[in-house]
């Protein structure tokens, strides 16, 4: 086979990188426990007809679908939201309500790839089902502020809508639009930071508005003022702890997916010029949809590879995110059992450690291995360190050794 190489927006994660993106979910994963959302998993495929119609019109002609060998339709996972639902759909009964989950599984869309969006990506999200209060849709805001926050960017703004200002469109008198209309609108104003006003109001025209129609449309938008339940939620943010300066009132803010009816945010980083690092908002209409019952909810998604783009962008990483403390080097074979043994004590220590698997090789090409890894130390043991009963310890950074027992080696590693 010559095509040895992934597909075109697929990637592999090499061990530096990997480790970069656990660092991540790891932090991620600290803020979101830390506000009690607990953790759920969902398959890579669902049925077609439950993804289907969900997104719009781009969603539908995005999302990856098939006949597998059952001859069923199916389609693997476009975003979380909607498996979420089928959850709460399916699992009703045996969830405590309101049920606060966050998930952080890989979602596929046959997009074009560009600057931190690829076809297969990590979406970090986080849901409160169950309850439609103002309360539960600024605990989703500063949860995604805190994440953001986590990982080393301390300014951001998030940028928050209703979508019921939408909706108003409806109620003017002067222009009459329907809910095809209002839907084609809202993925116009959608791009309006991208192509800015000019093509929004000519893709509104392209699509069926009078220009005279569009520029008033676009030009009440950015007149409107928060809706009573947007002035509860920004007093509560408040008090929960954001600054002023950290949010602010967007009424032109769309967000395009069709499930939204109230509460929308977005998430950007000061001096990140690719997008938005986060958006949810709230939607109540999309779980009745499967449990047939009505079922408020409301979350967000963190946008992975743009905060990790983010953060090389603004060296937030730690210099060395290599967990392994120690290479146990071996001297030669006859050396093996005591190499073994002393990785075992490592590591009842609490201490990552790695034994070096060739015991054929010499001490420069371990040194080298350990040094290349970035491990900070490394434990040599030959004949006349047995003997002595201790062990040399190689800081691989300062070059210096020191000869120690093998516990007053754990004591330092520890």
């Amino acid at each position: 086979m010559n095509n040895v190489q992934n597909l075109k927006g697929f990637r592999d994660f090499l061990p530096t990188e990997a480790r970069k993106r656990q660092y991540m979910i790891e932090k991620i994963k600290s803020a979101f426990s830390s506000f009690g959302f607990e953790p759920l998993e969902t398959p890579a495929l669902e049925y077609e007809e439950l993804l289907m119609g969900k997104y719009g019109t781009e969603g539908d002609k995005l999302m990856y679908r098939f006949t597998d060998n059952g001859d069923r339709r199916v389609a693997m996972r476009y975003d979380q939201t909607v498996p979420l639902a089928r959850v709460v759909a399916q699992y009703g009964d045996k969830l405590i309500m309101p049920f606060k989950r966050y998930q952080i599984q890989p979602v596929w869309r046959a997009e074009n790839t560009q600057k931190g969006r690829f076809r297969e990506f990590l979406q970090c999200d986080v849901d409160i089902v169950g309850v439609d209060n103002p309360l539960s849709d600024v605990e989703t805001i500063v949860a995604a502020g805190k994440a953001v926050e986590a990982l080393g960017f301390p300014n951001f703004k998030i940028l928050i809508n209703d979508r019921n200002i939408f909706k108003e469109l409806t109620y003017n008198e002067q222009f009459k639009i329907d809910e095809s209309q209002l839907s084609m609108i809202i993925r116009a104003i959608d791009k309006l930071k991208k192509i800015g006003e000019e093509k929004v109001i000519e893709e509104m025209v392209t699509n069926g508005l009078k220009k005279d129609k569009a520029e008033f449309i676009l030009k009440t938008l950015q007149n409107q003022q928060p809706t009573m339940r947007l002035k509860i939620i920004f007093h509560l943010l408040k008090r929960m702890g954001l600054r002023a300066e950290q949010f602010v009132f967007l009424p032109t803010l769309a967000r395009g997916l069709d499930y939204y009816t109230g509460l929308i945010f977005e998430i950007e980083i000061d001096g990140y010029t690719a997008g938005s690092v986060a958006g949810g908002g709230r939607y109540n209409n999309l779980i009745g949809m499967f449990s047939g019952k009505p079922v408020p909810a409301v979350g967000f998604a963190l946008g992975f590879d743009r905060l990790l783009d983010a953060m090389e962008e603004k060296n937030l990483f730690p210099t060395n995110l290599q967990k392994t403390k120690v290479m146990i080097s071996i001297f030669n074979m006859d050396f093996e059992d005591n190499a073994v043994e002393i990785s075992s004590r490592l590591r009842s220590n609490n201490i990552d450690c790695e034994l070096y698997s060739d015991s054929n090789a010499k001490m420069e090409k371990q040194l080298k291995y350990a040094d290349q890894k970035g491990i900070p130390y490394v434990i040599i043991q030959g004949p006349n360190e047995v003997e002595k009963q201790v062990v040399v310890l190689k800081n691989l950074q300062s070059r210096e050794q020191q000869t120690l027992t093998l516990e007053e080696a754990i004591s330092i590693l520890k």
